[in-house]
């Protein structure tokens, strides 16, 4: 019997998740994912696997968050530019200082209120409140650092640091999503963009092993993959 978030699916729920791995892991187009997957003696339209990612790469995100280990108290936050429909957009990103993901958000601007909204819905993936922030020099994020501090969302005594070279670390990580995104070509619209980052974001979670059960094994992220589905085979 299918588990219930593929009961009303035509394909093997096995099927479903390799090529939701597949596509959120390496750089591949649908039609290539749909070619390679053919090889194996599975038809599958290029257009149903797109429908797959925009449904279950927020799950994935959602699911993988139950069990993120916590962040370090050191954070590094700036943003990267992804392409919308022919128009720059702003992946708003935030690491450790080990540099795994703390969180993210696709902005369509880059001002005060972007990185207000940022922040507030960062500092609820942190277990503990950050002791250091480390930004680039616009002006917004220390707008947003210091009113936060007066709106008790962070302590007074929260570090916040303006030095590009103490970032690089977080432009070295945004390579990982350009990466990803470059064969796409730009995405159709925000809502697509935003479904499909989500997925991407938490797969690179996911290899960073920032997740507990998981080892650096390739059949153990596999199966800790599947089971996040409950699929078990």
């Amino acid at each position: 019997m299918k588990p219930k978030e593929f009961r009303y699916r035509h394909f093997l729920p096995e099927v479903i998740l390799q090529c939701l791995r597949w596509y959120l892991r390496y750089p591949l187009s649908y039609r290539q994912l749909a070619e390679m997957i053919s090889e194996r003696g599975i038809k599958v339209d290029h257009t149903t696997i797109y429908r797959w990612i925009q449904h279950y790469a927020p799950e994935f995100e959602k699911r993988i968050r139950w069990y993120a280990r916590p962040s370090a108290w050191s954070l590094r936050v700036d943003e990267t530019y992804i392409k919308v429909k022919g128009q720059w957009k702003y992946l708003y990103r935030a690491v450790d200082k080990y540099v795994c993901t703390v969180d993210f958000m696709l902005a369509h601007t880059r001002d005060l209120a972007a990185a207000k909204r940022f922040f507030r819905k960062m500092l609820k993936q942190c277990r503990e409140r950050p002791s250091s922030i480390t930004t680039d020099k616009h002006s917004s994020y220390h707008t947003t650092i210091e009113e936060l501090k007066k709106e008790g969302g962070l302590d007074e005594r929260v570090k916040h640091r303006q030095a590009k070279y103490l970032n690089n670390i977080i432009e070295q990580d945004h390579r990982r999503i350009k990466r990803r995104t470059r064969p796409m070509l730009g995405f159709q619209s925000f809502k697509t963009a935003n479904r499909t980052l989500k997925g991407i974001e938490a797969m690179a979670m996911m290899l960073k092993e920032q997740t507990i059960y998981l080892t650096e094994s390739f059949q153990d992220q596999v199966r800790f993959f599947n089971r996040l589905f409950n699929v078990y085979a």
